[in-house]
Formats: C-alpha cells, sequence, structure tokens
C-alpha cells in the first residue's frame, strides 16, 4: 500500500533537520519570489509533507496494513530523544505519526527569520497546540482506549513549553485521557488548519462555503479525518464536535476536503513545473495560488502548456510579432506594420498574415485576462443561458430505432441551465455519448455584443488614437477571441458544473436507496423457501431454517406442462418443513411462478398451512452465486441453486446478504454507469460500512464478510478475527480484540462500539469451560505467542454486561458512575427495571444537571442511556419497511385508471419514484405528485423523497400499454 510514496517523505524529513539552520536548497523551489517577506513560509509549508501519506491511508483505509506494535514503540523513543537533541536526523520512521512531532530547530530557525512579520506568528502558534495535542494522542493510544485515567505521568515529559502557544489550553488534550469524551470544546484549538499544500484561501472557510457546515465544525472534521476517524465512529461518538451531522453530511465534506486538496495539490505541482521552465511570474503565481476549482486552474495554466505545435497564438511569437501587439495597446502611434513583413517567411509575407498574426496574439491576451473572463462570467449570470438538445443528423440514418425512441424526449429540447433537473443532463450527455443527440450551450448574442463593446471601449482601450485600420485589427482580435476561445470555455465550464453536480446528485441519491434497501427489516424466526424462477431450466427452490442453515434444494419445472405433478412435491416439502412463507426471485418467469403459486394457494392446496409469498428483488444474485465468495459459503452447492438460497436469505437479513454483492450490481441507482465509478464505489462502500456499523455485528457468529465493513475493519482484520475466533473459541468480552493480530489501539477504538457480544451465549461457553477446568484458558493465554507485545491477561476473561449495547469502551466509566448514581445494576440492563430507574432521575435532574454532574456531554449521556435501556436484542432495522407478503396477484392487462392499489417502493430517482405494484412493471410516481402532505409525519425523514422498500397506496393515473408504462399518484404512504 505505501510503497513509493512515504521513502520519499522519510529522505525529504532527513534533509530538513540535518541543514540546521539554513534553508535546504530543495525548498526554494516551492516559492516564487525570493524576498525576505516570503522567505520562511515555503518552510512551514515543508515541514507539514510528511503528512501526504496521511491522507491516502485514510483513503484506503480498508486495505491499509495494520502497524506493528513495535513500530509504534520505537517511534516513542525517537520523539524522546528528539527533545534532547535537536540536529539528529530523524530514525526511519515506520510510523507515519510519527511525522507529526517536529523537530524543535524549526521553531528556533523560524522565530528568528521572522521577526518583521507579526501576522503570521498566532497561525503558527495555534498550529503548535495542534501538533502538541498529536504528539498527545501519539501516546495516548498506546493505552487502551478505555476510560480509566492513565496511570502516572508518563506523557508530560515530551512536552516543551513552547509546543503550545502561549497559554492556549490544550483541548484535545483532556480529551483523550482522563475524560474521553470530553467537554463539549467547539473548535480543538482554532480554526486554523496547517495544510501540506498552502494555497490563497482557507481550507476551513472554502470548506463551509462549499457544504454550509460550520467552519468551526469543518475545522474540527480535517482534524478527525486526519487522525483516520471513520464516518460511523464520527457519526456516533464525537457528535458534540461535529454539531450532530448525519453521515451524509459527514461523507460530503470529506468528499470536498479530498477535492480542494487535489485542486492544492496539482497547483503546487503546476508551480514547480512553471518555475522550472522559467515562466513563474508574480501575478501568475498569485493567480494559480487563488485557484479553488480544477476549471479555474485548468484556465490559468493553459496559455503555458507546451503543446505540440502550440496555439496561433504561440506561432506569431515565434515570428517576433509580440511587440506590434503590445504596441498596438500600448503605444499604437509609433507601430508601423510594414516592417514587419519578411516576403519570404511563411507568416510574414504580406500585410494581411503580420496582421492576422497580431491578430491572434491579442485575442490570446484577452482571453487569458482574469478580469476580462469575470465581466463574461457575471453577465452571463445575469442573462438566459439555455441548453439544447437536438437528434444528431447521423444517427437518424443508422442506428438503432429503439435507442433513439429512449430519447424522444430530448429529440427538441431546450431548457435554462439554472432550471435544468439532475437526471436531464445525465440524459443528454448518454444520448450525446451515444452519437444520437448533438447538445449545445445557447449564449444570446447580447451578451457578445455588450462584451465587445465592453473590450474595445473600456478594457482594452488604447492609450492613444488608434488609426482606422489598428482599430478594425482590434475589433475583429475581441470578436475572434470572444468566438475562438472564450465562449468554448464558457461553454466547457457550464457543461462539466452541470454534469459534476449531477454525477453528485445521483451517487448520493444511490446512497440513500442503498441505506434504505440495507436497513430493511428482517424477517426472523420464519423457515423459507427461496425460489429463482426459470421456463427451460427450471425453477431453483432452496428451503432454509430461521437461523440461515440450508436445509433441503431442489429443482421443479413449473412451466413446461407438468406443474401439477410438480405441485405435489412442493406442498410435501412445505409440510415436511412445516414452512409457510415462500419469496420469490424477480427475475425471468417471475409473474408466472407466482401467478402458479398465488393459484394453488387460492385453492387452498396447501392446507393446513397458511401459505404467504412475497417477491423480492433479485439483482446480483446471479453475479454473486458464481463468486468465489460464495463457492466458499457453499461448496457443494451447484450455482443455480445457491442463488435460491441468496433469495430466501434476503428476506431472512437483507444486510448480511446484500454486503456478499458489490453495491452496484444491486440496481437502485440512476445512471450509475455514467458516473464517475471512483467517486460511486468509494460513497456507496461508505454507506454500507455505516450500515452494517449502526446496525452492529454479534463477533461470536456473524460471517467474515459481514464484518470487514464494520468501522475500522478490514478483509485482513475480520480474516484475523474469525482465525482467533476458531482457535481461542468464543470472546467473552470488548478487551480480547485487543489480542487479534493487526488490531491496534487505533483499530480498535473505531471498532468496538460497533461489535456487540450476546451475554446468554457467554454465559453458557463460561460455564461450560468451568467445567473443563481453567487449564485450558492458561495454555491459550500462553500460546498467544506470535506477539509479545500484547499480553492475555486472565483478568479480562470476564463477560462485561456492557459490551451488549452501543456504548463504547471510552465510556464505561461514565456508564458505572450512572449506574451507581441511578442505583442500578449492569445485569438488569435492557430491562422495563432499568428504564423505570433512569426515568426518574432524568425526570428529576434533567439530562443537563445529569450530565454535568457526570461531567460529561448531553450527548455521551443520551447514548448511555440508549445503551442501558434498550431491550436485549435490539436492532435498529425494526422501524423500517418489512417485504410485502400477498396471497393473490393482478396483471398489466387488469389495471384501469382509477384503480387503487398497494405497492413497495422499488428504486427512488430525481424525477419520480418507482413503485412495484405486483403487475410485472413497476408504475412511476412523477415528482410533482409527491407532495410533502402525503408523506407520514411519524417517519423521521431526511429528505422529501420516498427510498425503496417503503410501502404506499397509489392512484392508476395513466396506461401505456405499448410502452409499458404505468403513471400512478400517490395517495398516502402506509
Amino acid at each position: 500500500m505505501m510503497s513509493s510514496l512515504p521513502r520519499r517523505v522519510k529522505s525529504e524529513a532527513k534533509a530538513l533537520i540535518s541543514e540546521d539552520d539554513e534553508l535546504p536548497s530543495f525548498l526554494n523551489s516551492t516559492s516564487e519570489s525570493e524576498e525576505e517577506e516570503e522567505e520562511w513560509e515555503p518552510k512551514s509549508k515543508i515541514a507539514k509533507r510528511p503528512r501526504l501519506p496521511k491522507k491516502n491511508e485514510a483513503k484506503t483505509k480498508k486495505v491499509a496494513v495494520p502497524r506493528s506494535a513495535v513500530a509504534r514503540k520505537r517511534v516513542k523513543k525517537v520523539a524522546i530523544k528528539e527533545e534532547m537533541d535537536v540536529s539528529l536526523p530523524i530514525a526511519p520512521a515506520e510510523d507515519n505519526r510519527m511525522q507529526l512531532v517536529k523537530p524543535k530547530e524549526e521553531d528556533v530557525g523560524t522565530k528568528r527569520k521572522t521577526l518583521n512579520q507579526k501576522p503570521e506568528v498566532p497561525k503558527k502558534l495555534e498550529i503548535n497546540s495542534f501538533q502538541g495535542k498529536n504528539v498527545k494522542s501519539l501516546e495516548s493510544d498506546e493505552e487502551p482506549s478505555t476510560s480509566v485515567p492513565v496511570v502516572g505521568n508518563q506523557v508530560k515529559h515530551e512536552k516543551s513549553e513552547e509546543d503550545f502557544a502561549f497559554d492556549e489550553p490544550p483541548f484535545k488534550k483532556i480529551k483523550s485521557t482522563t475524560c474521553p469524551e470530553g467537554k463539549p470544546v467547539k473548535n480543538l484549538g482554532g480554526n486554523k488548519v496547517k495544510e501540506e499544500f498552502e494555497m490563497n484561501w482557507d481550507i476551513v472557510q472554502a470548506l463551509s462555503e462549499i457544504t454550509n457546515v460550520e467552519p468551526w465544525v469543518c475545522a474540527n472534521l480535517i482534524r478527525l479525518f486526519q487522525e483516520e476517524n471513520t464516518i460511523p465512529f464520527i457519526a456516533r461518538y464525537r457528535k458534540e464536535l461535529i454539531n450532530n451531522l448525519e453521515a451524509d453530511a459527514l461523507r460530503e465534506v470529506q468528499q470536498t476536503l479530498e477535492e480542494l486538496r487535489t485542486v492544492a495539490k496539482k497547483t503546487h505541482t503546476m508551480i514547480q513545473k512553471l518555475k522550472k521552465e522559467g515562466k513563474l511570474s508574480g501575478c501568475l503565481l498569485t493567480a494559480l495560488l487563488n485557484c479553488r476549482t480544477l476549471e479555474e486552474l485548468d484556465h490559468v495554466s493553459a496559455p503555458y502548456k507546451t503543446g505540440s505545435k502550440g496555439t496561433k497564438a504561440q506561432r506569431a511569437k515565434q515570428l517576433g510579432l509580440e511587440p506590434a501587439a503590445l504596441s498596438l495597446l500600448h503605444n499604437p502611434m509609433e507601430l508601423n506594420l510594414f516592417s514587419y513583413i519578411r516576403p519570404n517567411t511563411k507568416g510574414l509575407s504580406t500585410i494581411q498574415e503580420v496582421e492576422a498574426g497580431v491578430q491572434h496574439i491579442l485575442a490570446d491576451i484577452f482571453a487569458k485576462d482574469k478580469d476580462t473572463l469575470d465581466f463574461i462570467r457575471k453577465l452571463c449570470q445575469q442573462r438566459y443561458i439555455c441548453i439544447q438538445s437536438a437528434l444528431a443528423k447521423v444517427s437518424s440514418k443508422s442506428g438503432n430505432e429503439k435507442d433513439i425512441d429512449k430519447f424522444q424526449l430530448y429529440h427538441e429540447f431546450s431548457c435554462s441551465i439554472k432550471n435544468i433537473q439532475h437526471h436531464q443532463i445525465l440524459a443528454i450527455n448518454r444520448g450525446e455519448n451515444l452519437k444520437i443527440l448533438t447538445v449545445k450551450v445557447n449564449i444570446p448574442d447580447g451578451v457578445k455584443n455588450e462584451f465587445c463593446w465592453w473590450c474595445v471601449n473600456e478594457r482594452w482601450r488604447p492609450k492613444q488614437f488608434l488609426k482606422p485600420e489598428l482599430m478594425r485589427i482590434l475589433r475583429n482580435s475581441v470578436e475572434d477571441a470572444y468566438k475562438r476561445l472564450i465562449y468554448p470555455l464558457l461553454c466547457r465550464e457550464f457543461r462539466s458544473k452541470l454534469t459534476s453536480d449531477a454525477e453528485k446528485e445521483s451517487v448520493m441519491m444511490f446512497g440513500r436507496n442503498l441505506r434504505q434497501l440495507l436497513l430493511t427489516s428482517p424477517v426472523r424466526g420464519r423457515t423459507l423457501m427461496g425460489v429463482d424462477p426459470g421456463y427451460k431450466h427450471g425453477c431453483k427452490l432452496a428451503i432454509i431454517s430461521p437461523t440461515s442453515q440450508i436445509l433441503h434444494t431442489d429443482v421443479v419445472y413449473l412451466h413446461s406442462g407438468q406443474g401439477f405433478r410438480e405441485a405435489e412435491k412442493i406442498k410435501k416439502l412445505l409440510l415436511q418443513y412445516n414452512c409457510s412463507t415462500v419469496v420469490i426471485g424477480n427475475g425471468t418467469a417471475c409473474r408466472e411462478t407466482e401467478a402458479y403459486f398465488a393459484d394453488l394457494i387460492m385453492k387452498k392446496y396447501f392446507a393446513p398451512l397458511d401459505v404467504v409469498y412475497c417477491i423480492v428483488s433479485e439483482a446480483g444474485a446471479s453475479i454473486y452465486s458464481v463468486s468465489p465468495e460464495a463457492s466458499k459459503e457453499m461448496p457443494d452447492l451447484d450455482p443455480n441453486l445457491r442463488s435460491a438460497v441468496s433469495i430466501a436469505r434476503r428476506v431472512q437479513d437483507p444486510l448480511a446478504e446484500l454486503v456478499k454483492i458489490e453495491p452496484k450490481h444491486i440496481g437502485v441507482g440512476m445512471y450509475q454507469h455514467d458516473v464517475s465509478q471512483t467517486l460511486l464505489k468509494a460513497t456507496l462502500d461508505s454507506v454500507v460500512e455505516e450500515c452494517v456499523s449502526f446496525v452492529g455485528v454479534d463477533i461470536n457468529i456473524c460471517s467474515e464478510i459481514l464484518l470487514r465493513h464494520i468501522a475500522g475493519l478490514n478483509a485482513n482484520r475480520a480474516k484475523n478475527i474469525i482465525e482467533w475466533r476458531e482457535k481461542n473459541g468464543p470472546f467473552i468480552n470488548r478487551e480480547q480484540l485487543k489480542e487479534v493480530k493487526g488490531l491496534g489501539p487505533k483499530s480498535f477504538q473505531q471498532c468496538a462500539g460497533f461489535i456487540r457480544f450476546n451475554q446468554e451465549y457467554i454465559k453458557t461457553f463460561c460455564s461450560k469451560k468451568t467445567e473443563l477446568g481453567s487449564h485450558a484458558l492458561l495454555t491459550k493465554a500462553g500460546s498467544q505467542g506470535k506477539k509479545k507485545s500484547k499480553p492475555t491477561p486472565c483478568a479480562s476473561r470476564q463477560p462485561n454486561p456492557l459490551d451488549q449495547t452501543c456504548i463504547h469502551p471510552e465510556s464505561y466509566n461514565i456508564a458505572i458512575r450512572f449506574l451507581s448514581f441511578i442505583g442500578g445494576n449492569a445485569n438488569d440492563i435492557g430491562k422495563s427495571d432499568m428504564q423505570q430507574k433512569v426515568n426518574a432521575v432524568i425526570q428529576k435532574e434533567g439530562l443537563e444537571g445529569t450530565a454535568k454532574r457526570l461531567n460529561t456531554t448531553v450527548h455521551t449521556l443520551q447514548l448511555i442511556i440508549d445503551g442501558l435501556t434498550q431491550p436485549e436484542g435490539f436492532d435498529i432495522r425494526t422501524d423500517f419497511d418489512k417485504p410485502d407478503f400477498k396471497r393473490s396477484i393482478v396483471c398489466f392487462e387488469d389495471l384501469s385508471v382509477g384503480t387503487v392499489l398497494t405497492g413497495k417502493v422499488e428504486n427512488a430517482t430525481p424525477f419520480g419514484v418507482f413503485v412495484d405494484i405486483g403487475v410485472g412493471k413497476a408504475g412511476l410516481i412523477p415528482v410533482r405528485n409527491i407532495t410533502e402532505a402525503k408523506l407520514s409525519k411519524v417517519k423521521k425523514r431526511r429528505s422529501l423523497g420516498l427510498g425503496p422498500g417503503e410501502r404506499v397506496e397509489v392512484k392508476v393515473l395513466n396506461v401505456d400499454i405499448p410502452r409499458l408504462r404505468i403513471t400512478l399518484d400517490l395517495i398516502r404512504v402506509l
């Protein structure tokens, strides 16, 4: 993972320290002007460089290689050494966090150089207070992240006085030791965050403006992400630092932060490149450092990119016409174009060619000028600009008729760029890529005329009187600049902005739909029969027990004339396993299979069983059935039968089953194949992680695949946990997780709160253990020889009732104090007795009063109360929608306008919601029919839209049989 990057960083860090006070030569290349004023700035810029791997690591944390504890120990020693001898080169740092402990030499050096720079100093100091905190968290990470105060004073010796700003309180210091939840601190050491690549804008401000999140929250989030905290962990256990934001908002901030950092990084690469080529001027440097988006950066740096044969302007400059062009603007009286004619040179042989060359240079100057571009952009904002699409001339001759019909709406389409919908943009783009549509942005002529007048009469008004022929050149240059350079640039800007917004919305929508699907309420305690329908190859059956074990698999041929004989077989199976719920996959032959079962149920064929059936999406089931995971899980089964098992399990525990399938194959998105695949994957993986973490997993029975998606774990760590479990028997408590190879303090902190321990299961296991005698325990503790740094204390073998709750181990101390305060007992967790005691105290003292008394925050206390009062085996999914079980069927032809039906939302898009009403084709409720009044008030909604899995009552508005389209009106949400 961290292959070449850190090595380079290490060598730079060495270079930085070994040259005691003077600036190393490679640093000089970062900043353009070599004045006294800016001399030390690049230094602080580079000093932070070693944080680079950090970001990548956070991004790809799922596969990051776990750090060894030995490496951590070594880092600690090095850090202490540095305090004593500043000029020591850093030992090759195995742990990237090490790099945050900066040699004090730098502070001394900078103080000497920056006496004349008052305003910069406080910024520097604020950063230091933040570093101090990092040193601190580096230290306290060594300790188990519980809320027991750190014993002794082993951290203190590492701080020197100047590690913090003058008497600025080290906020986070309090947080990481004695009181892990911290006081509700609005900002952890100021809103200034030191970035690796400094720009002229402040990253916190920029982030806040783009995402509409308060600056102090943004500053905290940057730090939390920097310390490799995961979104589920931050959303649940750091609420006071992020003002109670939802996971979706956190994800948006994280993605925006990545984008801003990319811009900063690319800008600095560009600066280095231009510097090397000697093209960097002061104003260009400022312009580059002002860029906030990649489009802006592209535009500012475009003129300096070395093309193959160069632009028209570059060729004219090579012919030596630049002085003539500049003289036309600044000193036209002395300009004589005839003196530039060279009869034998191509491009200078006639006066027309010379004029054209001058015109190209002027057009280039105009098009690259910031004021000119700002003016035209502002002008465009005030005018009506529309995007138009039409049927491409080529496609009407050739091409697939069916494809062309799909884009019928867009054959003659025009819409203002301010009002166009996201799905329309994505549709137009897809049509354009398929060469079916042609698209153009229409900017009215008025804009061009006003712009040309302003350029000639104001911005580029000549300094002296212009002869008519020179005036003509100036006018032509402005028109040429607009038509050839500025108009295409504006079109690209508008299109790319609209597309990136639409893509983001599409990805967010997919994430929301996926969350709702994953959190579908599980159907527990039933034996289920999964049916994967088919014609020629028959319908695959699988019967699974309430605990998800495969009881029986079979194939029946319902649609080849022998349906009656097969009915006997099905009845026999259902009676044999006492199974009264059938789950049918919605693929090929689904409707016929449904009709077959509905018919038998109506005839009461399966009596005495009261059989019901439901239809479930089988998207991704066939992909999963041939995957390596499936063959590992069900090695003896034929892949076709595996999909029937998967279909049944999707109803029994949707989350555990859907996690096995790559999210984009689940089929609840819109244009998901057209959007940025990296953004889509990152968002969907993050949503899966959030769902699995918030639901929680029982560590002793869950599958490896489910474990991978818990915050802070990855494929490797999940495998190690399963191996530990197979070797040592069930986990007894959360502390034991620390014994697992590769699970360091950071991973433990992230995952501990989301891993549950079923107390009944552990008690039965422990009682068996004591019968066997304690001999086995001791030998097991000794056999942990591989990892000496993690001893296995026998004391940690006691089950802890708090481990079955959502309370984080860092808050156990407070939870225990709270229990003694209300006079409760940890063994009564989740019982009504506990609920009464908690209510009595909270009514008397109030939440805030109790929190103050326990010296904690309201958010943490609320979490502890939830953890203590939720019944055992509580599942957040119980509030969500269950599958729709039914006994009869309607078909497409039976539908008539005005029929009222109930259905289940299948997919939500910005233009409307698709509802499965049981006729083989989903109907669409257009977005205009979904109003706030029709949505239920009871359910807490994240947005106005409906999501997959919700049950709705609808009325048929229109049935278009040839195009198989049904338009519905929403009556209410059930």
